[in-house]
């Protein structure tokens, strides 16, 4: 079976009543978590740079699981390939509970429609874990437009078709996604720019060459606590508590919403205790005051979900991700 058919049929399943057997990992017998410790440190593998959203999330989670678990745990960058080369290391490690993938809407959902030929599949090479947060984006705009609300955004882009410039982290990307699904629903039409991360489109509307971005809010808020851009909505369908005067682009255009999220994957086959084992510690990790707090100043909504959630969560993005890949025509790009 193809990739894509794999996924397609994946997606139209439904979640069988074990949390790991939509994976095909489940056991008759759950052990108790207890029975399993890490016996050194363990690995979470982040397939982009420092400094941007994923790898800051990793990082925090990385510290707070530390302790429940009783080894120090490493966050790795292994960059490269969109995010495939770390996922890929992690599909090729044993499945002993020292290495997961710190995964994302992007390395699990849209890069099999966006490169068909990965050496890896994103659901039978691994097994979901845990989801750890789930985050939005921020419509933010350049000072310099007339525009103080997505309506009035709205009814500018509806006077100059294309005319206004959307800056996005690269085609195929959330940003790009949660602009062309704006674009759809509100009945307008931006040109792309597409660039290499979201580091440099920031740094084009903040310069004003630029004027619309779809932007994770850990990238913005430092931009708009400084006032340099100006936040018009949220993409999740209630305020961020980070930005709670900022009200959800559904207000505004019904129906929208765009969510994305972090999660930890580990390879194939991993025994069920050691997926309880770690589930456990992410939640303990998240319910931890200082490290929900942070999260939530970052534009993150803790949640420490179960493998089942996890995997749940990834079904349906897979449906979402491949119609917007067809919508967007990122494969071809």
């Amino acid at each position: 079976m193809k990739r894509r058919d794999a996924a397609r049929a994946l997606a139209l399943a439904p979640l069988a009543g074990s949390p790991l057997a939509w994976s095909g990992l489940a056991r008759a017998q759950p052990a108790s978590p207890a029975r399993w410790s890490p016996g050194r440190p363990v690995r979470l593998m982040v397939s982009f740079a420092p400094g941007g959203s994923t790898d800051i999330s990793a990082r925090l989670i990385a510290d707070a699981i530390a302790a429940p678990l009783g080894q120090p745990v490493v966050v790795e960058n292994r960059v490269g390939a969109a995010g495939n080369l770390a996922s890929e290391a992690v599909a090729r490690s044993a499945p002993d509970g020292h290495t997961f993938v710190v995964a994302s809407v992007g390395t699990h959902a849209t890069n099999q429609f966006l490169y068909p030929d990965i050496p890896f599949h994103v659901v039978d090479d691994f097994t979901p874990v845990s989801l750890v947060l789930v985050s939005g984006c921020v419509l933010v705009v350049h000072p310099s437009l007339p525009a103080t609300s997505v309506a009035e955004l709205i009814a500018l882009a509806r006077a100059r078709p294309g005319a206004l410039d959307m800056g996005t982290s690269g085609a195929g990307g959330t940003q790009h996604f949660a602009g062309a699904l704006f674009e759809e629903q509100a009945g307008v039409s931006f040109t792309h720019v597409p660039y290499r991360g979201g580091a440099p489109a920031m740094a084009d509307l903040l310069a004003g060459r630029v004027q619309v971005i779809f932007s994770p809010l850990a990238e913005a808020m430092p931009y708009i606590a400084s006032g340099q851009i100006r936040p018009l909505g949220v993409s999740r369908t209630r305020p961020m508590p980070a930005l709670p005067e900022v009200p959800p682009i559904a207000e505004t255009v019904g129906g929208y919403e765009f969510n994305s999220w972090i999660g930890l994957f580990g390879p194939a086959r991993m025994p069920e205790p050691i997926v309880e084992r770690v589930s456990a510690a992410v939640a303990e990790a998240v319910r931890a005051p200082a490290t929900r707090r942070r999260m939530e100043e970052l534009g993150y909504l803790p949640a420490g979900g179960s493998a089942a959630e996890m995997a749940r969560l990834q079904r349906d993005d897979v449906t979402l991700m491949e119609r917007l890949v067809r919508l967007t025509g990122a494969a071809s790009r």
